[in-house]
């Protein structure tokens, strides 16, 4: 690998690959089985193609604005199952887990007359008991996290029925929680988090380059940090400037424009989350159980707290979905939750490129894949197709998603590079 070394004022030699180098160790850990979420990025921007050549509609302002509203449940359920998931455990109960606290938040803004400010924290509240009652039973009691969330699948919806009284639909009229998922964001408000967040990325990077060179450590070519921040700049920028066109097919009466506000929410729980997984001590022990739990134990790490934590924030984030779901029908019903959300959510992750397996996956893949179900949803929706067929076109992509990380892995195995 071919490498440059400086030394720092305090005698400490700092090795730093070139950007050639950079970019060869990449390719080589891609042929080795790390493709992480290169190939739903390669196929979402296959469909968006697809659809806009089909529908010029498909890249108007107004669908690309909707897009948000329609993922949001998917991606905040599919975040929450990546934990999970990376832990080679499964949570079937997540959908109707999220209709659950969706519902919880709908009985106290109208049947008990509550704030938002009381009704959402109790939905979050009731995600995490949720979490914890099904992560204790997987990990004290040694019962599958297949049978546990199965069984919670079953329950949940009879809760869920239970508590809309057999059947009825709740609709809430409060302004803040309608706003959520229907509403957007001033335009100078929606460049000033543009900005703010582009600005914050390119600072973490550069700190990161400074503190590790500062250490000794070796740091990623300048290269390569500033095309990071290149992309993402052009991405968020370009997202904004078409978020802030006008929408409305009657600007005179209604004007929409601005980014939605679902938008920021999703990316302040993408960030929290990839720091937790990425700089934390216990986004490594997450990884380490994933990757080898009898290991990990031997380590020392708890493993039955890390087992048992996954589950937590796995319903917490279907509480999440819940909420944003509620706001964006107006209303609460026996279905929410229910009919496609699971599967879809548990698509969204492993389509991103989070496995199956255990001890691979980022958040970053949920939204991804969340992106790539919302497309393929609302592009074959524009297109007048049946739901059979959308049904079927996403189990496909879904098979070939997990056709990719088999393959992935048996490479990995056989280069060495696990």
């Amino acid at each position: 690998m071919s490498t440059t070394t400086t030394t720092t004022a305090g005698g400490v030699k700092v090795v730093k690959p070139t950007v050639a180098s950079h970019l060869n160790d990449y390719w080589g850990r891609v042929r080795g089985g790390d493709l992480g979420s290169i190939p739903a990025v390669a196929g979402l921007i296959v469909l968006a193609l697809i659809f806009g050549v089909a529908r010029e509609q498909f890249f108007s302002a107004l669908n690309f604005a909707n897009l948000f509203s329609q993922s949001a449940q998917v991606v905040f359920i599919a975040m929450g199952l990546v934990f999970v998931l990376l832990l080679g455990e499964i949570d079937l109960s997540a959908g109707f887990a999220s209709g659950v606290c969706g519902a919880i938040m709908a009985i106290l803004l109208t049947t008990h007359g509550m704030a938002w400010y009381v009704a959402i924290p109790a939905a979050m509240v009731t995600g995490i008991v949720i979490g914890f009652l099904l992560g204790f039973l997987v990990a004290k009691f040694g019962i599958p996290s297949f049978v546990v969330t199965l069984a919670a699948f079953l329950g949940f919806q009879g809760i869920l029925l239970l508590l809309l009284g057999g059947g009825k639909n709740i609709s809430i009229s409060d302004e803040f929680v309608l706003n959520l998922a229907n509403s957007n964001l001033p335009v100078g408000l929606s460049w000033g988090i543009a900005l703010v967040g582009v600005i914050g990325y390119a600072l973490v990077q550069l700190n990161n380059v400074r503190s590790r060179a500062a250490r000794g450590l070796v740091t990623d070519p300048m290269g390569i940090v500033l095309m990071r921040i290149a992309a993402l700049a052009i991405v968020v920028l370009v997202a904004t400037a078409i978020l802030t066109q006008e929408r409305s097919i009657n600007p005179v009466l209604n004007s929409v424009k601005g980014v939605p506000i679902v938008a920021p929410i999703i990316a302040v729980f993408l960030v929290l989350w990839t720091f937790v997984l990425g700089r934390t001590t216990y986004g490594r022990h997450v990884y380490a159980v994933g990757g080898n739990t009898e290991a990990a134990r031997r380590a020392g790490i708890p493993v039955d707290r890390i087992r048992i934590s996954v589950f937590v924030i796995g319903s917490f984030m279907a509480s999440i979905g819940g909420i944003l779901a509620v706001s964006r029908a107006n209303s609460v019903d026996p279905n929410t939750g229910g009919s496609n959300i699971l599967l879809y959510s548990v698509g969204a992750a492993v389509i991103g490129g989070t496995s199956l397996f255990g001890g691979k996956g980022k958040v970053i893949n949920a939204v991804v894949g969340g992106a790539v179900i919302a497309v393929i949803d609302n592009g074959m929706g524009l297109m007048g197709l049946e739901s059979g067929a959308k049904y079927i076109f996403t189990g496909i992509i879904l098979l070939i998603a997990a056709s990719v990380d088999a393959f992935a892995r048996r490479r990995a195995a056989a280069t060495g590079n696990r």
